[in-house]
């Protein structure tokens, strides 16, 4: 579900402080600074370290940019998260991930359309958000396809991604222009 009014108010780049600045640096997609970045710049100190965890995950985190947008996708639609869902799209689709495929993370493993590599991501993605725990057959299976810094990574990126899905959920951060809100998430 999604707000229709933010909890906290976003704040534009124009009326950023220097320490506002310092925390959210650079932090542009297509050239704009995202409501996502905009609400965290209401508590700079928060936002600087989250931002270190962030950009791991997503740019320096050992597993593949299309298994990382598989986890995410999985995640922020378990959260129910329009704007973590709809930024993922896409970046889903830049990821070698088509249309279909983004739709069938909504039906999860049982969906014929993955690999034996990627249903397990989705195991392990709803495993890690009903249980904080991914199971021991699940663990061995995943061994199979990634190394332990890729396993790490998976556990890491699945929980920043809940984290996120959390944190967006309530503080009402609303879709940034050019994104969409899956109705079924609003069911």
């Amino acid at each position: 579900m999604r707000m229709k009014t933010p909890r906290v108010a976003p704040v534009e780049e124009a009326d950023w402080t220097e320490a506002q600045r310092a925390a959210i640096g650079n932090a542009k997609m297509g050239g704009r600074i995202l409501n996502i970045f905009k609400t965290m710049a209401n508590h700079p100190s928060l936002a600087k370290r989250w931002m270190v965890f962030a950009n791991h995950i997503m740019g320096k985190s050992s597993i593949s940019l299309r298994d990382r947008e598989i986890v995410i996708l999985r995640m922020g639609w378990l959260c129910k998260s329009g704007y973590e869902w709809g930024q993922h799209v896409l970046i889903g689709l830049q990821c070698d991930m088509s249309a279909e495929e983004i739709e069938q993370v909504k039906v999860g493993a049982e969906s014929p359309v993955w690999a034996d590599n990627e249903r397990l991501l989705l195991i392990a993605t709803d495993e890690l958000r009903n249980d904080a725990f991914i199971s021991d057959a699940t663990w061995q299976s995943l061994s199979g396809h990634y190394n332990t810094e890729q396993l790490m990574d998976i556990v890491f990126t699945a929980g920043q991604y809940n984290l996120v899905s959390m944190a967006l959920n309530t503080l009402g951060v609303q879709l940034d222009s050019g994104m969409t809100l899956d109705q079924e998430l609003c069911k």
